[in-house]
């Protein structure tokens, strides 16, 4: 997190130093915000992961993430001068690699959660008065999301190679960004953090499962950044 952060930071921080962020700027796209409805598109990336509760103390399940890609649109509706609502529907694909320290077999120990999302999210966007061409903003909304390769109906499970989760989800969201106004378009770099409200895992058909059988919750965590046009 800290390293998306900064790297955030520094970009701003460039952006200040070349003229057109400088002390007295061309303003560009001056009227943009002033209309009730725009649109646009984003590409990102993606680090997501699972938080899991233990039904007892056990060693826990590692995960490893690894860095997936976001694609969609964007469309904005004008509430006031410093709050929209935002809608930006998207494609997320991801893996999470399962890693269990107490099964032996090295087969059985790792499990590939390969995952493709369509996204909904329902956002509101605060903004601050804008400063030339630079205008910082906080995100915070709900989401749901389709997984495509959730497994939810395949009878198989864990004893067959299959990990299974439930096709919808529900995510809380929070993230801020800032606007940057360019001579034809508005660029929005962002950062957000996305949290699942309910438990994703279906269970093995055996209670006892040595997969799922201690598993009270597993939740998906994980964070965006997304490079908006408008």
């Amino acid at each position: 997190m800290k390293k998306y952060i900064l790297l955030f930071l520094f970009s701003s921080t460039l952006y200040s130093q070349i003229g057109m962020f400088g002390k007295d700027p061309i303003v560009n796209k001056e009227n943009f915000d002033k209309q009730k409805m725009h649109y646009g598109y984003y590409l990102g990336f993606n680090n997501l992961g699972f938080k899991t509760d233990y039904l007892s103390v056990t060693q826990d399940i590692e995960v490893q993430n690894t860095i997936g890609f976001n694609v969609g649109l964007v469309g904005n509706l004008r509430l006031t001068e410093f709050v929209d609502f935002r809608f930006e529907p998207g494609l997320i694909i991801t893996q999470r690699n399962l890693i269990y320290p107490n099964i032996v077999d090295p087969v059985d120990r790792l499990r590939e959660v390969k995952s493709t999302y369509v996204y909904f999210p329902f956002l509101l966007k605060f903004s601050s008065k804008r400063t030339g061409n630079i205008k910082p903003y906080l995100t915070a909304g709900l989401s749901t999301a389709l997984n495509l390769g959730s497994n939810a109906d395949a009878p198989d499970d864990n004893s067959n190679d299959r990990f299974r989760m439930t096709k919808w989800t529900s995510f809380y969201e929070l993230g801020f960004g800032i606007d940057l106004y360019f001579e034809y378009f508005k660029f929005s770099p962002t950062i957000k953090g996305v949290f699942s409200m309910n438990d994703e895992l279906i269970r093995d058909n055996d209670p006892n499962s040595q997969w799922t059988g201690n598993v009270q919750e597993m939740k998906t965590r994980g964070i965006f950044i997304n490079f908006m046009f408008h």
